[in-house]
């Protein structure tokens, strides 16, 4: 099969600029349109993808995404019984759809609920403390302690350091006010879980008190699934353009400013503060953008800023992102 190998996010492609370049010529519209002073402007980023969506969304079966199960995918494509426990086999959701080109077939991938397991697991809470009860361990990436202890360590005092504070935390990575150790192999290679493990660790000039728990846990059990969806490349690019690809933006819709505006952000950004130029307002329409036009983005429910989304323009792909810059309040 041709053209299933995945590649990486590429920036700054010129043809975006030549395309525009020949229409527009010098349009006085400025580079970069804020004003100075410290007022919120809305930013546009944009940068070309290369080459075609399979490159971008399709892995081959020999060279899959690394956060797959593998032995969940031999088994969805085999139609083998296989279950993977707490987390999806493929990291795939309704808005994030997973492809693999296997045989001269891709396939979506996926899973389904078929039950639940409850599972009891360790957890490491970390505690800030100004009297150590023993010399405290260094849980840097320098220090005595396992990779995995390490890792830990870090994740714990993530949760540590956001409590009674206005900062969060990633959610992804802390669970239960700290660290959950899931798997057998990195329990077995604990010095913090062991019998008579260290009570007190240092990481980033902070001692902590150690905190163990064993926890029960709920966990939805996952059966891997491989739907098989076309044969044909051209017919698997048409579906990765109806599933990723927001606005389709053609040179002769759309006025040279805004076009003009498009040639900035991918060579260096674009910014306006609000009100906005009607050659941003237009473009901001042909993004499906309209909340932001009138200024009051952040109270709109439904709208967030700083996401990565894709546009075609011409025969090309782009992503772009709007977000706030400046101000005291971004």
């Amino acid at each position: 099969m041709h053209g299933l190998s995945l590649s990486r996010r590429h920036l700054l492609a010129s043809g975006l600029a030549a395309a525009i370049t020949a229409s527009t010529g010098c349009l006085g519209i400025g580079t970069n349109t804020a004003s100075e002073g410290s007022e919120t402007e809305l930013t546009l980023s944009l940068s070309r993808v290369d080459g075609s969506l399979r490159n971008r969304y399709v892995s081959e079966r020999g060279t899959p995404d690394e956060r797959w199960d593998e032995q969940a995918l031999d088994a969805a494509l085999n139609d083998e019984r296989y279950t993977t426990q707490h987390r999806k086999p493929f990291f795939a959701s309704p808005d994030n759809p997973a492809y693999v080109g296997y045989e001269e077939t891709y396939y979506q991938l996926g899973s389904v609920i078929v039950g639940e397991a409850t599972e009891t697991h360790p957890v490491l809470r970390l505690f800030e403390t100004e009297n150590p009860t023993a010399r405290p361990i260094d849980g840097s990436e320098d220090g005595e302690l396992s990779e995995r202890d390490q890792r830990a360590v870090e994740i714990a005092h993530m949760a540590a350091r956001a409590r009674g504070n206005e900062g969060g935390f990633p959610s992804g990575l802390v669970q239960r006010g700290g660290y959950v150790y899931r798997s057998e192999p990195a329990r077995e290679e604990s010095d913090l879980l062991a019998e008579g493990g260290p009570d007190n660790v240092t990481y980033r000039d902070t001692t902590y008190a150690v905190e163990v728990s064993h926890e029960q846990f709920h966990e939805a059990v996952y059966r891997p699934t491989a739907e098989p969806v076309t044969d044909d490349p051209e017919r698997m690019e048409a579906i990765l353009k109806a599933t990723f690809v927001g606005a389709r933006i053609s040179q002769a819709d759309h006025s040279s400013e805004a076009q003009q505006i498009l040639f900035e952000a991918e060579a260096e950004d674009y910014s306006e503060t609000h009100p906005f130029s009607d050659a941003y307002e237009e473009l901001l329409r042909a993004l499906d953008k309209r909340a932001y036009i009138d200024g009051n983005i952040r109270k709109d429910a439904g709208v967030h800023a700083n996401e990565n989304e894709m546009i075609q323009f011409e025969d090309a792909y782009y992503e772009y992102v709007l977000r706030f810059t400046g101000g005291s309040d971004t």
